[in-house]
């Protein structure tokens, strides 16, 4: 479980604290995200909720001269999109279950504007090495979002598979 979902439903702060540390360290920060697609090494550190700063000392012992840093802030659009795309999972399915879902992206209204993931990295010795947080409703916030992107993945798999001779 993650050290802030219980505690945090906005990591602004946390988000503030991050940048000054890391310039206290005189290590630069970089607006960066580094994606799945890179070799990278995950912190695990989840029982302590300041782990990040650990993260950020062992940037500077390992020689990093920067760190990457992203955030992620819930948009309306976002909102928007995933209750539109869940509403109308519900319709295809109309098994009832996905009602639970809609509820769930419907209360996400109530998280517009908030800082719900961060993510560090430093590389070294040919890896990134990553420290992430995110907010509670953040992790639900993706799942709804890869749950409606699996069910799409299967519904056009299924209509490729059709309109193949």
């Amino acid at each position: 479980m993650n050290p802030f979902s219980m505690h945090v439903d906005n990591l602004a702060s946390v988000k503030d604290d991050m940048i000054a540390f890391i310039a206290g360290h005189g290590i630069r920060r970089v607006p960066a995200h580094a994606g799945e697609d890179v070799a990278s090494i995950l912190w695990e550190d989840e029982a302590n909720p300041d782990s990040w700063k650990d993260f950020v000392e062992t940037a500077k012992g390992a020689g990093a001269t920067f760190i990457t840093m992203s955030d992620v802030v819930l948009e309306k659009e976002d909102v928007e999109l995933l209750i539109e795309e869940v509403q109308e999972q519900d319709y295809n399915i109309e098994e009832g279950g996905a009602s639970a879902d809609i509820d769930e992206a419907q209360s996400l209204v109530n998280h517009i504007g908030k800082v719900g993931h961060l993510q560090l990295g430093f590389p070294s010795q040919g890896f990134m090495f990553l420290y992430e947080t995110s907010t509670e409703w953040y992790d639900r916030y993706r799942q709804l979002l890869e749950s409606v992107g699996d069910l799409g993945n299967i519904v056009f798999e299924d209509d490729d598979e059709d309109e193949q001779p």
